[in-house]
């Protein structure tokens, strides 16, 4: 597995402090992009949070998942959360380091009382001091805000004082790409008040993983949830219960869960979200299918990886971010002069690189851009790189609806293409039958057909070009 070590420079420690019957919690970041560029320390926000306590809450359970393992739990893992600043909210988000729960607390316009929201993205340090400071807020305590260095900090100190170095494996940079895409295809599924939402979730099973049970289901009935043994219409899968426990932080703060899933098919575990709704702000946990099984190995964005178009696409659309919270893609369509379905595609690709993430409470993309070298996802993505040696060696041979792709062993597979959708016969796709992706010899065929496409129709060659 490729990993480096990613360094993170804070010039002091984020810290809660009083003052003259006043707490102040100021929040410290690293470098940064902003729309001026590349920033040492920049600063998103200066006033108070209308809900304190509640905000605490869920920072705290942001930063539970960033320092957690819900699988091969005596490994460590400690990533610092990453702040966006989006003009009228502040998005602090998380991911574990199993790569299998994204958290994300959304502090909205209604939960910030006073100062601008800049824009931008970068870490911001939450230690174990804070933490326990965190804990002890209390419901009446103004609390003011600072994300960012103070004026009397970026005047008077030269250069981080506080740095901190951790790995950063490249499945956990995928999986971070992989949960935004898979988050795309959800839908909401349920909605429980607070009442039947506290009993739900204080009801599920907080020990270890239990892999051996298989995926548990739950359906809507009334206003809560019901367990089921199968996928029936509507259910939504709950993988691993006890990966929502970081939820716990801000049960009797919610006033409502909603859960967000895709349209159940078949008995295979699925992904799903939960968002707890709080006063002025949304804490939502993406559990990938399996607590064993990462986010990282899903293969969602591999198609979008694959061609050059989506490249050339997503180059154009990233210059038209402006740090929406919300990106509307029949907007972005009309600015680039390009179909939806495409600017879709360059969505996904530039996901892969950290520069959107998905919220799906508001069932749209939202501009940022992650703090770490991102680009490597695409360069280390193994089955991209197999695909890309196959097409390069000419392995790949296609007629009409059929392709083979004869391995440096000998051996051949044969993919074929079912009303758009490619099948092989290798065991990669015998064991997931596409629902972790496309296997590297699909990903080839497709490479070629597209690229005799682009020949066909006057375009360049593509992906290695057409063997």
């Amino acid at each position: 597995m490729t990993r480096s070590l990613q360094a993170v420079a804070y010039r002091r420690p984020s810290a809660l402090e009083s003052s003259a019957g006043e707490r102040r919690l100021g929040l410290e970041t690293s470098q940064g992009a902003t729309p001026m560029g590349v920033e040492d320390h920049p600063r998103f926000f200066a006033g108070f949070l209308t809900s304190p306590q509640v905000a605490s809450a869920g920072l705290l359970a942001v930063a539970d998942v960033a320092a957690a393992r819900y699988y091969q739990r005596q490994l460590p893992a400690s990533l610092d959360p990453v702040v966006t600043g989006n003009g009228d909210r502040l998005r602090f988000e998380s991911f574990s380091g199993c790569c299998g729960v994204y958290a994300r607390l959304d502090v909205l316009r209604p939960g910030l009382d006073g100062g601008e929201v800049g824009h931008g993205t970068t870490n911001v340090d939450v230690n174990n001091p804070l933490r326990e400071a965190l804990s002890r807020i209390g419901s009446e305590d103004p609390l003011h805000l600072r994300v960012g260095p103070d004026e009397l900090a970026v005047t008077t100190l030269d250069g981080p004082v506080v740095e901190k170095k951790v790995p950063l494996p490249d499945r956990w940079l995928r999986g971070f790409a992989e949960a935004q895409v898979i988050a795309a295809g959800f839908d909401l599924r349920a909605e429980l008040p607070a009442a039947e939402a506290v009993r739900f979730l204080r009801a599920l099973p907080r020990g270890g993983v239990r892999a051996s049970m298989g995926p548990r289901w739950v359906v809507p009935a009334g206003r809560t949830l019901r367990p089921t043994t199968r996928p029936v219409p509507g259910a939504v899968c709950l993988p691993g219960p006890e990966r929502l426990i970081a939820l716990q932080r801000v049960l009797r703060h919610a006033t409502a869960l909603r859960v967000y899933g895709p349209a159940a098919a078949g008995a295979a575990s699925a992904a799903s979200a939960w968002e707890a709704v709080l006063p002025g702000m949304r804490l939502t946990l993406t559990l990938s299918p399996d607590a064993s099984r990462g986010f990282s190995g899903e293969g969602g964005v591999l198609d979008a990886l694959a061609t050059d178009e989506a490249a050339e696409d997503a180059e154009l659309i990233s210059v038209l971010l402006a740090w929406e919270p919300r990106i509307d893609v029949a907007d972005l369509a009309a600015s680039a002069g390009l179909p939806a379905e495409r600017v879709r595609a360059a969505l996904v690709r530039l996901g892969t690189s950290g520069r959107v993430g998905y919220d799906t409470a508001e069932a749209a993309y939202f501009h940022r851009e992650l703090p770490y070298d991102a680009e490597r996802v695409e360069r280390h993505n193994p089955r991209l790189r197999a695909a890309r040696a196959l097409v390069e060696a000419g392995a790949i041979a296609v007629d009409g609806a059929l392709g083979t792709v004869t391995a440096q062993d000998g051996h051949v597979h044969r993919v074929r293409d079912e009303a758009g959708v490619l099948s092989c016969s290798c065991l990669w796709w015998a064991k997931y039958r596409g629902g972790r992706g496309p296997c590297k010899h699909a990903l080839a065929v497709r490479m070629v057909r597209r690229g005799a496409d682009a020949v066909e129709q006057g375009g360049t060659r593509v992906d290695g070009g057409v063997r």
